[in-house]
Formats: C-alpha cells, sequence, structure tokens
C-alpha cells in the first residue's frame, strides 16, 4: 500500500479495532475478580451468557462489558465505510470525519465506563453517528463518480 492517503483512511478504523481491544481487556480484568475470580468461572454452568451477569454483578462492572458490546455494532458499518472510502479514492475531509468518528467513540467508551450518565452518552451517539452518515454519504458519492466515470 504505496498511497498516502489509503492508508490515512485507514488508520482510524485500526485504532478503533485496538480501542476495542482495550475495553476488552478493562472488561476482563474488571468483570473476572467481580465474579470471584477464574475459579468461578470454572463453576458456572454450561451454556451461560454474558447478558445473565447484568443481574449479578454492579451496574460499574457491567458498563465496561455494555461499551465493548456497543464497539461490536455500529462501529462494523464505520468500518465498511472506511474500506469502501479507503477504495474508491479518500479525501482529507473523509480523513479527518472518520479521526473525529473514532474520537468521539473512544471519549464515549470512556463516559459509559466511568460516569455512564445517559443525556451526555446520547449527544455523543448523535455526534458521532452525524460523522458516520457523513462518510456513508461521501462513500456512495465516490462510488457512484467511479461508476459514472
Amino acid at each position: 500500500m504505496n498511497d498516502p492517503m489509503r492508508a490515512a483512511m485507514l488508520a482510524p478504523a485500526a485504532l478503533l479495532v485496538l480501542w476495542s481491544m482495550v475495553m476488552l481487556v478493562w472488561m476482563l480484568v474488571t468483570r473476572i475478580p467481580a465474579m470471584g475470580g477464574l475459579a468461578a468461572l470454572r463453576k458456572a454452568p454450561a451454556g451461560g451468557r454474558g447478558a445473565a451477569l447484568d443481574r449479578l454483578l454492579p451496574d460499574r462492572v457491567n458498563w465496561k462489558a455494555h461499551n465493548f458490546i456497543n464497539l461490536a455494532e455500529q462501529p462494523t458499518l464505520f468500518y465498511a465505510t472506511s474500506v469502501i472510502l479507503a477504495l474508491t479514492g479518500a479525501e482529507r475531509i473523509d480523513v479527518a470525519f472518520a479521526a473525529l468518528y473514532v474520537a468521539l467513540r473512544i471519549v464515549h467508551s470512556l463516559w459509559q465506563a466511568l460516569v455512564n450518565r445517559i443525556a451526555v452518552r446520547f449527544g455523543l451517539f448523535i455526534a458521532y453517528s452525524s460523522c458516520l452518515m457523513v462518510l456513508a454519504i461521501r462513500a456512495v458519492a465516490s462510488c457512484l463518480a467511479g461508476a459514472l466515470a
């Protein structure tokens, strides 16, 4: 990959993948001790799901897991959009919106994991979703421009 703009467009997506792994580790180091350690995991009944822990663990512990799940939802659209733009010719504005999306997702993660006041989370959701909407529209326009050229 010798195209610097392509790499620049993919960098925010790579950063969000790494951030998701940070949240995974944070979730594990918070939840496992709250459940009673690894020994308790060995005694857990077969077929249990992580969502069942919501009733058993403190909210502050569960918030990390909730955020990790969130990072496997809407960001999948961001990853696809980032690849589309990287392949069809991203511009600086695309990279800027992608970087802003990731920055807002990280702020959202920290807010949800530590404070979790819904009004602020909703504002962050609207902000990063707006970034993704712009990127999606630009991805469609880029695809159409390439198809019609």
